[in-house]
């Protein structure tokens, strides 16, 4: 059987998008990964109608379909003979439209009605949070390999992404001349607050923000952080590629958060989004975003793993403006 040409999967692209369902779908998609429920949401469509535009559209190689346990995601296809096209269709399309504008207005009702959602669950778990993030192994192991690549990387200054009650500051803190740590929780923050000024740590400081839009300038920092966030993003290259743009050239990204797994009920009874994350999908979405992955510590629990993923920015490194920061032990 001969392989079919370019200009065959071209053609074939072409004819799964032409229709004003399907160019719906590759324009929701091309914010994020969505459920079919969350699709059948915004479209008002039936299911089955939703699901056999979606399986078109996937089989042309426009979307990217995975499932992870009893859940199936869809979002635009970033690789593959159909992820160009799918990008291009994308930016044709007019944003003045209408039903686009419907789509957009409802997409995101659904996105803040989620993250309301989550933000009420953190708000009622604040004060035992710390102990919420240990799912995998200890969080002492988490940090002993963190302190050891802060104390190698010694970067001027951090930004730790949802940083919930300020833990990665408390300990990351003495590294660095300057931390800020954002959230979206604001009963997360009043901990972070009384956490940091308890420990003394008067350079680092926190803030209420959305990890999605960052209120901060391009390359505004050396090292960003996000300790098991993303498993809670809807978006979760979306959270990546708003780090990288505040990291300066030559700093440091750390991703902490669990490898894959199977653990269902963590979706219902601590809102996980994602099941984990493999080292290959972590580590193309750094290539996507130029970045240089590094090899990835594994720490094994006893039933769910741990890794700390890390990349770094190009670019030359800024020279730094104190002498060495004082080293903690391991």
């Amino acid at each position: 059987m001969t392989s079919r040409t370019d200009l065959e999967r071209l053609l074939d692209g072409l004819q799964a998008a032409a229709e004003p369902t399907r160019l719906r779908l590759l324009a929701i998609c091309a914010e994020g990964e969505w459920t079919v429920s969350e699709l059948v949401e915004v479209l008002g469509q039936s299911q089955p109608r939703v699901s056999r535009h979606l399986r078109i559209l996937s089989e042309a190689g426009l979307l990217e379909r995975f499932r992870e346990g009893s859940w199936v995601f869809y979002r635009r296809a970033a690789r593959g003979p159909g992820a160009a096209l799918a990008h291009a269709l994308a930016t044709l399309l007019p944003e003045e439209d209408p039903l686009l504008a419907l789509d957009r207005a409802r997409l995101a009702a659904v996105r803040e009605a989620r993250r309301a959602r989550i933000e009420r669950w953190f708000d009622g778990r604040a004060a035992e949070w710390d102990g919420e993030r240990d799912l995998a192994v200890e969080g002492a192991r988490v940090e002993s390999v963190l302190c050891r690549l802060f104390a190698e990387a010694r970067p001027r200054s951090l930004l730790d992404i949802g940083t919930g009650t300020g833990r990665m500051l408390e300990v990351l803190g003495p590294f660095v001349a300057e931390a800020l740590g954002i959230d979206v929780s604001h009963r997360m923050l009043a901990l972070a607050r009384a956490n940091l000024d308890r420990a003394g740590l008067r350079h680092c400081s926190v803030r209420h923000a959305d990890m999605y839009r960052l209120p901060l300038a391009d390359s505004s920092f050396a090292a960003v952080t996000l300790h098991q966030v993303l498993h809670f993003a809807d978006d979760p290259r979306r959270v990546l590629a708003e780090a990288r743009r505040v990291l300066e050239p030559g700093g440091l990204l750390v991703v902490v958060d669990l490898a894959a797994h199977g653990r269902e009920e963590l979706r219902s009874e601590r809102r996980h989004r994602r099941l984990g994350f493999t080292d290959e999908e972590m580590t193309t979405w750094f290539a996507e975003l130029g970045l240089v992955a590094r090899p990835p510590f594994r720490l094994l629990g006893r039933e769910l793993t741990s890794v700390i993923w890390s990349a770094l920015a190009p670019g030359r490194v800024p020279a730094r403006n104190r002498a060495g920061a004082p080293r903690i032990a391991a």
